[in-house]
């Protein structure tokens, strides 16, 4: 009871930009958000830089994803690879929200929320989920849509090792047949509209495998929307 009342009265107390120490501050400042999260143009189905105006990048146009749209926030690098690291590995929760401000602050993230049946955060195994805590998925998720969000639809089935220790052929290989569908309740997908909530995208072979069960149980259309891309696969 005394460490909640602590971690409450905390909440409420001045802090300091995290990237530029400003102070007092949210977590992120404003005006590292403006410097750092400035929207570059991004391939419409993987979310890797591509030249302005251009719509696809090559890869999806020969072996298209089973993704409709893919929409990141900004590139996995400094300093907000730092910030990913203090949120999902340091046990800081907190940062939910301030990451899920930069993500809704994306272009085309609001329509996406907007006409979302179901918002979906990547599902962890429960090993996983023992070891952290928490799933970072699900915090962002329902900071952004709250009331559309479910983490009991997507299931994983299994505990697989970290995709950041595998090369991209292993990557694929290990998160196959890894997610399902909740089986009484696919139909609630059929002919719906769904976002995949995820904090960091790499190869997007789990979003991939994610998105496929998904299409199993009759998806309309899949928006994958994440908070970091790595921009080398």
């Amino acid at each position: 009871m005394f460490r909640a009342l602590i971690e409450r009265a905390s909440r409420r107390l001045p802090a300091r930009c995290a990237i530029c120490h400003a102070w007092p501050s949210q977590v992120v400042c404003n005006a590292c958000v403006a410097r750092f999260a400035q929207p570059v143009p991004r391939c419409a189905t993987c979310a890797l830089p591509v030249s302005a105006n251009v719509h696809q990048c090559g890869a999806c146009l020969k072996e298209p994803p089973p993704l409709d749209v893919c929409l990141a926030a900004v590139a996995y690098r400094w300093p907000w690879a730092d910030c990913v690291t203090q949120f999902k590995f340091a046990g800081q929760p907190g940062w939910a929200g301030a990451l899920a401000t930069v993500m809704r602050s994306t272009p085309w993230v609001e329509p996406a929320l907007e006409q979302a049946d179901r918002v979906l955060p990547m599902p962890l195994a429960r090993e996983r989920l023992a070891e952290r805590g928490f799933n970072q998925a699900l915090l962002l998720a329902q900071h952004l849509a709250p009331r559309r969000t479910d983490a009991r639809l997507l299931l994983r089935t299994r505990h697989t090792p970290a995709q950041s220790e595998l090369k991209r052929a292993e990557r694929l290989r290990n998160v196959q047949g890894v997610f399902a569908v909740e089986p009484l309740r696919a139909h609630e997908l059929r002919d719906r509209r769904v976002v995949l909530v995820d904090d960091v995208m790499t190869s997007g072979a789990s979003l991939h495998a994610a998105s496929l069960a998904l299409r199993q149980a009759g998806a309309a259309h899949i928006t994958a929307l994440v908070f970091a891309r790595t921009e080398v696969v």
